[in-house]
């Protein structure tokens, strides 16, 4: 395996990249209802945009890459190749693929037996750059690119194109014809982005050429200069295309961490950014400021910004000091007062000027969810799983979250499409919705008592670990192989106002969230899962009976999981190569085992509590002191009081979560899931990691029992969604290969169903055993959607067409600015 290849794998199992994101179905009828929130961009009509102008728009980094179909892939690849290549499908505002009628004049499946035929009629003033017409030629260098065969092409992802047989020219130039050896229903998902022949059509090209140069192109912007220093890509009107030219002059790509992009929109460095809850605030305070509302707080202090927090005791302080006797320190407080000064001052002019701004709100087409860790310790029993989601007021947590916002605070309802989306039902009955007493009754069951002795010395291993005595007898896990083109995180863990990593994340809403990815954690909420596997269990949760598992299906049964043993799903797609994932790290064995010990801490307290409220007040609170507290080997055994405890250990699971900046909201749905569980008995220690730590080294590594990241709404679930929830699989030496299903649940009969959704070509049909399997998904209890991220781009009032834009993508071309009102349109008004 080359050095470039195996750095690329590297990064995915880490979490650091970002695939295109697709969030709609396939073109059709209305299903999934109304999309939770709408677009927010200004919608403009041509006629009343200028034509001219340069709009300066954040990115996170520039790109590592411009070729989207490689592992280290971003949200700036894809918003780049949006506006540069040809797009054949795009997605509505709903969300919904359709056919670009700036490339196609129709894209139809023209057979179906014996096999699968796609027609391409392609529009005839299509050109690339050079000239040359966009043709089969294109088609047939990109598919032997991404059809997994040639294993010198270092690719990210080959869902779709490892089904196709051939590629063949039409009766005419225009016509291309793409017959497949499989059915494949998401059909629609290929060729988007199209790249020129010259990109895919050698290994070298393909690998290295497009790295940082598009030398031919074919969209309503070229590409331009891309400068490091400055840290942007310049992207020019294209000058030979045929659609309606693109109104503005240039779109400079800039890149701005979030947390500067007030400042950077103060200092009129950007026109649009994405921006955290934050930045969203600063703006709303500017503008009520500049309205006069309260420029101070008590005491005459600033009511936001620096200084905000000093008190009058403080600020007596500094003056004291600053006019001491003492002229060292004296001087060091002036120079700090000083510094004060200034920074008050640059962000009161940074406020004014935000006055400028607006912010733009929707609903970003990724989900937030608790992802449950089964592949050992207590939630490997799916009623424990199941009776901690019953555990969750999910309207609760959504409103955490987005009211203060004012979105629309509605719980998912789906692990593979939103609402909105044609493939979107809510099939969370199939487990169950919040009910305190059910949740007890499923722990009971699973012989989780209130009162049960705690044995164990404390420090013992529980939760995720408790299983791993030895790591010599205890299978290691694998993550999947990049399999389709962007398949990706962002650049850096992607994240956004909540701080969730996010596999899949696509500014320019241009591609498509692809397996090989890791979930979103952070950034752009612009997000920002991993391994060893389940043990048959959640197979026979689906033929539970209580609690609103699927009790009616008739083939499902206690020994259904090993009666199904794999045989019902052989005659699906072949599953793409795995790639290996982080082994787990001593020192995060060691953290773990730490908060565990805090765990079994926690609920010997609460049970001595517990105790001595029996006892009344003559207890002699010394005797369980730090220096009366018997050594961790010789304590005593106690009982669990108000928590819950089986075979003398204590019900007690790690929650792990990202500590960096922007992750406020994120550890606050911790915080309140903590609260949620506790109501049932259920012990929880939250531990903070660092960002660059939280998917590679926990999340992937399957150190952890509970953890909150997203996952991205995709177009085409068939394909994509299922090596999120595909059943983990021992691989020859003993290791576990998990795809992309990081938290290790999963069943046959799941895989069935996407396996036969994927060759499904009646697309109502289709949709349809989607749905069931998302059911399936929900009865076992691995992962429970909670709620939809926002989406909060700050820009000025001026530009059109651009914005929030939620499920739908951008058309670039129509991006501008608006004309100023004429005597006419103000007289009108």
């Amino acid at each position: 395996m080359s050095q470039r290849r195996r750095r690329s794998l590297a990064l995915l199992t880490s979490g650091v990249l970002a695939l295109p994101l697709l969030t709609g179905c396939g073109a059709g009828d209305d299903e999934g209802g109304q999309a939770a929130a709408g677009q927010d961009i200004a919608t403009t009509a041509r006629d009343k945009v200028a034509d001219g102008g340069v709009l300066r728009w954040a990115v996170d980094a520039l790109p590592e890459t411009l070729n989207t179909f490689q592992a280290d892939a971003d949200a700036a690849t894809n918003r780049i190749a949006g506006a540069v290549l040809p797009q054949l499908f795009v997605l509505d505002g709903k969300g919904r693929p359709v056919a670009n009628p700036d490339y196609l004049e129709k894209a139809e499946v023209v057979e179906r037996e014996p096999k699968q035929v796609v027609l391409y009629k392609l529009n005839q003033q299509a050109v690339w750059s050079d000239g040359r017409e966009i043709g089969a030629a294109d088609f047939l260098a990109q598919w032997r690119a991404l059809s997994g065969k040639d294993t010198a092409y270092w690719t990210a992802r080959n869902a779709g194109y490892d089904r196709i047989e051939k590629i063949e020219r039409g009766k005419t130039d225009l016509e291309v014809k793409v017959t497949f050896a499989k059915p494949y229903t998401d059909w629609r998902s290929l060729f988007s982005p199209l790249y020129p022949k010259q990109v895919t059509g050698t290994p070298d090209a393909f690998n290295e050429g497009a790295r940082s140069a598009l030398k031919v192109t074919a969209g309503p912007f070229a590409l331009g200069a891309v400068d490091k220093k400055t840290g942007t890509v310049a992207l020019t009107r294209n000058p030979r295309w045929w659609g309606q030219p693109a109104k503005l002059d240039t779109l400079v790509l800039t890149a701005v961490p979030r947390a500067e992009r007030p400042s950077a929109l103060a200092a009129g460095k950007v026109d649009l950014a994405d921006v955290d809850r934050a930045g969203a605030e600063r703006i709303a305070l500017a503008h009520r400021d500049g309205k006069g509302g309260p420029a101070a707080g008590a005491g005459g202090a600033p009511a936001h910004g620096p200084g905000a927090s000093l008190t009058p005791a403080q600020a007596t302080l500094s003056w004291a000091v600053a006019h001491g006797p003492d002229e060292g320190k004296a001087a060091e407080e002036q120079e700090r007062r000083q510094k004060h000064v200034e920074a008050v001052g640059t962000y009161a002019a940074e406020q004014t000027a935000l006055r400028g701004f607006t912010v733009r709100k929707s609903l970003e087409p990724v989900y937030t969810q608790l992802a449950m860790n089964g592949a050992s310790g207590p939630l490997a029993d799916e009623r424990v799983r199941r009776a901690v989601a019953r555990a969750l007021d999910r309207k609760a947590l959504a409103e955490v979250v987005l009211k203060p916002l004012g979105l629309p605070a509605e719980p998912v309802g789906s692990h593979v499409a939103l609402a909105g989306q044609q493939a979107y039902a809510d099939n969370s009955g199939a487990l169950g919705g919040q009910d305190t007493r059910a949740a007890q009754a499923l722990l009971a069951d699973a012989g989780w008592r209130k009162g049960g002795r705690i044995t164990e010395p404390a420090g013992a291993k529980a939760g995720a670990e408790s299983d791993k005595q030895d790591d010599s007898k205890t299978p290691s896990s694998r993550t999947p192989a990049a399999q389709t083109p962007a398949a990706r995180p962002q650049a850096g863990p992607g994240t956004g106002d909540d701080g969730l990593y996010i596999v899949g994340q696509d500014d320019g809403r241009g591609g498509g969230h692809r397996p090989g990815s890791a979930p979103y954690d952070h950034e752009d909420g612009h997000e920002e899962g991993h391994e060893d596997g389940p043990d048959g269990r959640p197979e026979d949760a689906e033929g539970h009976s209580g609690d609103g598992a699927l009790a009616d299906d008739p083939d499902r049964g206690p020994d259904a999981a090993d009666a199904e043993g794999g045989a019902l799903a052989r005659g699906g797609p072949e599953r793409p190569s795995p790639v290996l994932a982080p082994e787990p790290f001593a020192a995060g064995q060691h953290a773990s085992l730490l908060a565990q010990a805090a765990a079994a801490r926690a609920a010997a307290a609460a049970a001595r509590a517990e105790d001595d409220g029996k006892r009344g007040p003559a207890r002699d609170d010394a005797a369980d002191g730090d220096k009366a507290s018997p050594s961790p080997a010789k304590q005593a055994a106690r009982t669990s009081g108000a928590m819950l405890a089986k075979d003398g250990k204590p019900l007690a699971l790690r929650f792990v979560l990202p500590s960096g900046p922007g992750s406020e909201a994120l550890r606050a749905v911790g915080e309140r899931i903590s609260g949620m569980l506790r109501t049932i008995g259920v012990s929880t220690e939250i531990t903070k990691v660092a960002d660059d730590s939280f998917f590679k080294d926990h999340v992937a590594s399957g150190l952890y029992d509970l953890a909150l990241y997203s996952w991205p709404a995709t177009a085409y679930p068939a394909t994509d969604a299922r090596p999120i929830f595909v059943k983990p699989e021992p691989a020859a030496d003993g290791s576990l290969l998990v795809e992309q299903n990081y938290t290790r649940v999963g069943t046959d009969h799941i895989d069935q169903l996407f396996d036969q959704a994927l060759g499904e070509l009646d697309e109502k049909q289709s949709r349809e055993l989607v749905r069931k399997a998302d059911a399936r998904i929900w009865a076992a209890a691995g992962s429970i959607p909670l709620y939809q991220r926002p989406e909060l781009v700050a820009t000025k009032p001026s530009l059109a067409n651009a914005g929030a834009f939620g499920l739908g993508a951008p058309r670039y071309q129509d991006i501008g600015w608006k004309k100023p009102p004429t005597a006419k349109d103000k007289k009108n008004k």
